[in-house]
């Protein structure tokens, strides 16, 4: 296909996978001309990673090279390459100096992930954002009880289980990390979403006034 027919087919602009081209995030096509090439599937579906990585999860260019490179390494098995493209689009958090809320924090986030015996390793960018968070509420005078992290973790698993079923071992590695790089960043705003939208139904029916329970904004 050319490249008009490889934008059509992806919903990429012409002018941006040149710039991938030029970035050296797509692989260049076979010459037929001095100015055309031809582009196959192969392209479409790195086209479609890359914009993923870029557009969706706004990787920057040069955690998306570290990544492709593990997509074209088929030595990598596919936990390894899953946790390459997560670690990719999850930036990591700075541990302050001589903070004892953070302190406090990190070690509470160790001991939860030892208690649920989970399996993750500890360089896992979503460490640091747990102990951050753990950390805030902890400044706040809120801090979170181990009951309420351990329901969220029981929460968040059942939604990893879910996000896993989604995983093809039989589909190409650049569906498969596209596939979860979608569900990670789109299924996450879904799933916040829709949390706050179970607090507004919790609250409407524990403190809303009136027979439908509606509360303060009156909208059922």
């Amino acid at each position: 296909m050319r490249i008009s027919e490889l934008s059509r087919r992806s919903g990429v602009p012409v002018a941006t996978i040149k710039y991938y081209l030029r970035e050296n995030l797509l692989p260049k096509g076979e010459a037929v001309s001095a100015t055309q090439a031809e582009y196959t599937e192969e392209h479409l579906k790195r086209l479609r990673l890359v914009r993923a990585l870029a557009e969706v999860a706004e990787v920057p260019l040069s955690r998306i090279r570290a990544v492709l490179e593990a997509v074209d390494k088929p030595d990598i098995d596919l936990h390894t390459l899953l946790g390459v493209a997560q670690y990719a689009f999850t930036p990591p958090t700075e541990a302050p100096a001589d903070d004892p809320d953070w302190e406090r924090a990190q070690r509470r986030t160790a001991e939860l992930l030892a208690e649920l015996e989970w399996r993750v390793g500890p360089g896992s960018p979503a460490r640091g954002q747990l102990t951050r968070a753990v950390a805030a509420m902890e400044r706040l005078g809120r801090p979170p009880s181990a009951q309420m992290l351990r329901g969220y973790a029981a929460a968040a698993h059942q939604a990893a289980e879910w996000d896993m079923d989604c995983i093809d071992p039989g589909a190409s590695r650049e569906e498969n990390v596209q596939q979860a790089v979608t569900m990670s960043a789109l299924m996450e705003q879904a799933l916040s979403a829709l949390r706050r939208l179970a607090q507004e139904d919790e609250s409407a029916r524990r403190f809303g006034c009136g027979a439908d329970g509606a509360g303060a904004h009156g909208e059922g």
